[in-house]
């Protein structure tokens, strides 16, 4: 290990953030994230590892490091350095060769999926996510949190989403552009950092809904509040 690295190895912060890996020419090869920056970028430097691991290992010759205030902090600047620099070894340690996106389809009836396939289809892409896990985790709030279709293909009736209130059934129900146009800007403020702001939009809805003595509804604005701290909270598990 140069001495270079191993100084800087002693200095590293017990704090969340992202590391940069880099080769003998300042390029970055590489772009991960962690709870405690000292336990992870140190465990590249002993143990043992697999062969492709090993193999960018014998290519650092220095790294950086930025912290964050928190670990969601540290998942969302990832994903906007990875999208920035395309680090060679974030492909080639992955077993798929690209990185997962949400997507919300350019329809009448728009869908939000997960897909690895960006295409100019003028539909929006938002990413990349860092590993599946956080890409299905995001998708599975915002599905309880705005009811798009789920349905590739129109069924003939409505279906369970429907009546678990994740779904509007423009199969049999008519659904005016407009409220497509309002789920579409809030799923966009969203996933483009803006979770804090849904979230309290939610918390004040949740706080009207009980002054006026509606319960059930203010139930289920906490559950949607619930829902999205557990969800900032699942995401930073995985490095």
């Amino acid at each position: 290990m140069e001495e270079t690295i191993r100084r800087k190895l002693a200095l590293l912060p017990e704090q969340p953030g992202c590391y940069l890996m880099k080769n003998a020419a300042g390029e970055i090869i590489y772009v991960g994230k962690a709870k405690v920056l000292k336990n992870r970028v140190r465990s590249y430097f002993t143990g043992s590892h697999t062969a492709k691991t090993q193999r960018m290992i014998m290519d650092i010759a220095d790294f950086e490091y930025i912290v964050t205030a928190n670990n969601v902090e540290a998942l969302l600047l990832e994903c906007n350095l990875i999208k920035q620099h395309s680090p060679k070894y974030n492909v080639l340690l992955k077993d798929d060769k690209s990185f997962p996106y949400l997507k919300i389809t350019n329809e009448t009836h728009p869908r939000l999926e997960v897909t690895r396939r960006v295409l100019k289809d003028r539909a929006k892409y938002f990413g990349p996510y860092p590993n599946a896990f956080a890409a299905q985790r995001t998708k599975k709030l915002l599905d309880r949190l705005y009811p798009l279709r789920k349905c590739k293909t129109m069924p003939d009736k409505v279906c369970l989403y429907y009546h678990i209130g994740q779904c509007l059934a423009p199969c049999e129900f008519p659904v005016e552009p407009a409220e497509y146009e309002r789920m579409v800007g809030e799923i966009t403020r969203f996933l483009s950092g803006g979770h804090e702001e849904i979230r309290e939009r939610l918390r004040q809805k949740m706080h009207a809904a009980a002054e006026e003595l509606n319960f059930e509804r203010a139930k289920e604005y906490r559950d949607q509040i619930a829902a999205i701290d557990a969800l900032m909270e699942k995401q930073t598990i995985s490095e």
